[in-house]
């Protein structure tokens, strides 16, 4: 009889052991009553008359379903997010409201549709940070209040109607040939004043048009053809040349 008891008592005791991760807390009951917590490792509570809640403090990570939004240009998008969350006080996330996730979830689509229906579709496009922020901002505000502090919220994908997506894309193409025809002009008119300072260089120094025409019928005998056209202002260019070294002799010391 000693035996049983003490069997039975040895498996009351061993009812009580709890083993909290090293991630999570455990957060005591006794008799309905939140009596202290628990920290990782091996834990013992009183059989039947206490309970231990575990809550897990990793960061989590929730999908914002696709949202139907209209924007302030009315312009109907479908927009999903995604946010990442941690509990730090689990005992308010317990008593203070009944499931956090859901609850997370219902407020981050309703600030998913209140914050990007207030800006048009080339923002929502362009400012995707500023609005990421803001939404952030005003989740962080509902869920302070049940031990819960989100790190932070991000659109992840934005589904445009099939005739808006054509006239983006009709958008970007002109914007590209743009920017080609301004760097287009841009390259002839550094051409076309490399040339103008070429040609005033040449007028101040006719000796040295003279010279070009010569290294261009080298290049032109490079290439072997039979017949060269010689210019006619190519015939003065000796007497040019020798007028030119003649001029320039008397100066040399």
């Amino acid at each position: 009889m000693a035996t049983y008891f003490i069997t039975l008592a040895a498996l009351i005791l061993l009812s009580g052991i709890r083993i909290v991760q090293q991630y999570q807390r455990g957060v005591v009951f006794r008799f309905g009553r939140i009596v202290g917590g628990k920290e990782p490792g091996l834990n013992w509570i009183i059989p039947i008359i206490e309970s231990l809640r575990i809550i897990d403090l990793r960061t989590v990570t929730l999908r914002v379903p696709a949202q139907k939004i209209i924007t302030k240009d009315n312009v109907s998008v479908d927009i999903s997010a995604v946010a990442y969350y941690k509990i730090i006080d689990p005992v308010k996330s317990i008593v203070a409201i009944q499931d956090v996730r859901e609850a997370i979830d219902q407020v981050a689509q309703t600030s998913l549709r209140n914050i990007v229906g207030k800006f048009q579709l080339d923002e929502i496009l362009s400012e995707r940070e500023a609005i990421n922020k803001e939404i952030t901002k005003i989740l962080d505000s509902y869920t302070e209040q049940w031990g819960v502090v989100v790190s932070s919220v991000d659109i992840k994908d934005i589904q445009l109607p099939d005739d808006m997506q054509r006239a983006i894309a009709k958008q970007a193409e002109a914007e590209r040939e743009k920017r080609a025809k301004i760097i287009s002009a841009e390259g002839e008119y550094l051409s076309a004043q490399k040339l103008a300072d070429t040609a005033d260089i040449m007028m101040a120094h006719p000796i040295a048009l003279q010279l070009r025409n010569l290294q261009t019928l080298a290049e032109i005998a490079v290439e072997k053809n039979s017949t060269i056209i010689f210019p006619a202002q190519l015939m003065g260019t000796v007497t040019d040349i020798q007028k030119f070294l003649s001029q320039e002799q008397p100066r040399k010391p």
